[in-house]
């Protein structure tokens, strides 16, 4: 595995940042000049990247560029992805228009930033590119009616390993960034796809959401409630993700569920579950035991133990309530992470799926 403090970890460029580089360098060569390779735009900070061109193409009325998107040293799903700017000219008046390419989903449900019906480029990668059309039809002379056609070469399979279709965005990938740059292992588009989530289940008014650590847990949450796909929040390790969100953007009814030892974390006091930024502290798991009136040697052996698993066996075989104990510690660092305005529980599956823990038990 890849030692991430080895070297300082290289950042990349987002899916937008690519796209509106693609479209300055195919709207140069529609007015007649030479494709720019490498192309430089102005990020939404003021960095000025240079982009290489992949492909270029000239039609009749169209010019078209490709841009391999580089994430750097982020585990993106993108990286590596053909980003594609389609240009032409527009109608008179018609300003500049956004298509959405093979690869480009489309929006269909309410409560994302983006119309239902419009293809999926996000406010700041739009705005971008209404810049670098603004900034080459001025420098052109030209009107600023445009179309511009994103795509991304196989888009649609690259979503079914993001939120998209859950989120109501379907045939293909977002067009994302809001700084242009993608931070090495920040989960930054993760994070953002638990945000428009909880925006997508409140507007279609869904009283009851579940944030799950996992698969187990989400699907054993869903069964125990009946919840259908919209109210489901594949939360992974970020639980401060939907806390914090949810203090500001209240949801009747909130479920955090998760397995013992992510749930322990949380009852910690940490936000992020993941085992390399959050550990379990077993003097902490001890003394829980002795609250709940363990003998002194399980609270010995529970300070010394090598997995949360292995301490809830540990209580499971002496007949102490120690999942549910948990559970509700959790709910008390929960309500006060994401306010009162949520009805926050917390539920704790094992790994077959079967609930062992609850905080309102």
């Amino acid at each position: 595995m890849k030692d991430r403090n080895a070297k300082e970890l290289r950042y990349g460029w987002t899916t937008g940042a690519c796209a509106t580089a693609a479209t300055k360098a195919a709207l140069i060569a529609l007015f007649g000049d030479d494709f720019p390779d490498p192309v430089t735009i102005t990020l939404p900070r003021g960095q000025t990247p240079a982009f290489a061109l992949a492909t270029e193409e000239k039609g009749e009325d169209f010019t078209r560029v490709s841009i391999i998107k580089d994430a750097g040293d982020d585990p993106d799903v993108t990286h590596l992805a053909r980003i594609i700017a389609t240009v032409r000219r527009g109608k008179a008046g018609g300003g500049i228009v956004f298509r959405g390419g093979e690869g480009v989903g489309t929006v269909t449900r309410e409560g994302l930033p983006i119309a239902v019906g419009e293809p999926a480029i996000n406010p700041v990668p739009r705005k971008m590119l209404r810049e670098v059309v603004n900034e080459v039809t001025t420098a052109y002379r030209q009107p600023t009616d445009i179309e511009v056609e994103i795509s991304v070469e196989n888009g649609a399979e690259l979503a079914t390993h993001t939120m998209n279709g859950r989120l109501g965005i379907i045939g293909g990938l977002s067009i994302l960034g809001t700084t242009g740059i993608v931070v090495p292992y920040s989960c930054a588009s993760w994070i953002a796809s638990i945000h428009r989530g909880i925006d997508v289940a409140r507007a279609a008014k869904e009283p009851h959401l579940a944030a799950s650590t996992g698969s187990t847990s989400e699907k054993a949450v869903a069964e125990l409630y009946g919840l259908p796909e919209i109210a489901l929040l594949d939360m992974g390790d970020f639980a401060g993700g939907v806390l914090k969100y949810i203090r500001t953007h209240p949801v009747p009814r909130l479920s955090i569920a998760g397995g013992f030892g992510k749930i322990t974390k949380l009852a910690q006091g940490s936000m992020d579950l993941h085992s390399g930024r959050s550990s379990v502290d077993f003097i902490w798991l001890a003394d829980q035991l002795t609250e709940l009136g363990a003998q002194e040697k399980l609270v010995e052996n529970a300070r010394k133990a090598n997995t949360a698993l292995q301490v809830f066996s540990w209580a499971m075989e002496a007949e102490l309530s120690l999942a549910h104990h948990v559970a509700r510690k959790a709910k008390i660092v929960a309500v006060e992470a994401g306010g009162r305005e949520t009805d926050i529980e917390v539920l704790i599956f094992d790994r077959a799926g079967t609930l062992v823990g609850r905080s309102d038990e």
